[in-house]
């Protein structure tokens, strides 16, 4: 297997965005059920993206789709949020496995992200938990949103890569039957917790993917 760049998905495969949402809403929303907003935030995101996929609206950066989110999610708790606690999505915390993990791919291997996040998100993300990558794609080199396949080929063609030397790592499924579908490789690493203790979806591999690691460290060491 010639894997000559590893792509990932973020939100939720590299971060704990649950948690880490519901910290900076607790500590500028004081009074309101924290978990329960950024879950409802979280909520707002895939449908705000569907409309930009669907063609009914041209390309938006996520972090302003995030804060017209947070307006809404804020006006449904019957609260005023400051346009500051968007800024929450740039400082999410790392699972344990990640650094270390991503540090030892990138000893044989590029690595950078295929979020949804823009470019100056995932930078900023990047710096706060100390992800390594050696550049930033996904969405807004694309201009559009995963899984719509020229996502993950535009970061192949950025890289100067055919798409079956690069791999697509993600927590989720159905970026993974995406990523396939464009002809990348793929790997699965599950995040039981993304969702808090009663998460149901995406616990298991639901197809044969290319890798099922246990985590970041087992994949890099899959791939040594």
């Amino acid at each position: 297997m010639m894997i000559q760049a590893l792509i990932f998905d973020v939100f939720g495969t590299c971060v704990d965005w649950r948690n880490s949402v519901a910290r900076a809403v607790a500590r500028q929303l004081p009074g309101v059920d924290a978990t329960a907003f950024a879950e409802a935030w979280r909520a707002e995101y895939d449908p705000a993206m569907a409309r930009i996929r669907d063609g009914g609206r041209g390309y938006v950066p996520l972090d302003d789709l995030h804060l017209e989110n947070l307006h809404r999610t804020a006006q449904n708790f019957g609260v005023e949020a400051p346009d500051s606690l968007n800024t929450a999505w740039e400082r999410l915390d790392p699972w344990p496995d990640v650094t270390d993990g991503l540090n030892a791919m990138r000893q044989t291997r590029i690595i950078a992200p295929c979020s949804n996040g823009s470019i100056a998100l995932m930078t900023r993300l990047a710096r706060y938990a100390q992800l390594p990558w050696d550049c930033i794609l996904g969405a807004e080199i694309a201009r559009d949103y995963k899984p719509k396949p020229a996502v993950y080929l535009a970061s192949c063609a950025a890289l100067r890569l055919p798409a079956h030397a690069v791999m697509m790592v993600a927590a989720h499924n159905g970026d993974l039957h995406a990523a396939r579908a464009a002809g990348l490789k793929t790997a699965f690493v599950p995040r039981p917790a993304e969702h808090g203790p009663g998460q149901t979806t995406d616990l298991a591999p639901d197809a044969e993917w290319d890798i099922v690691a246990d985590d970041f460290n087992d994949l890099a060491a899959r791939l040594s």
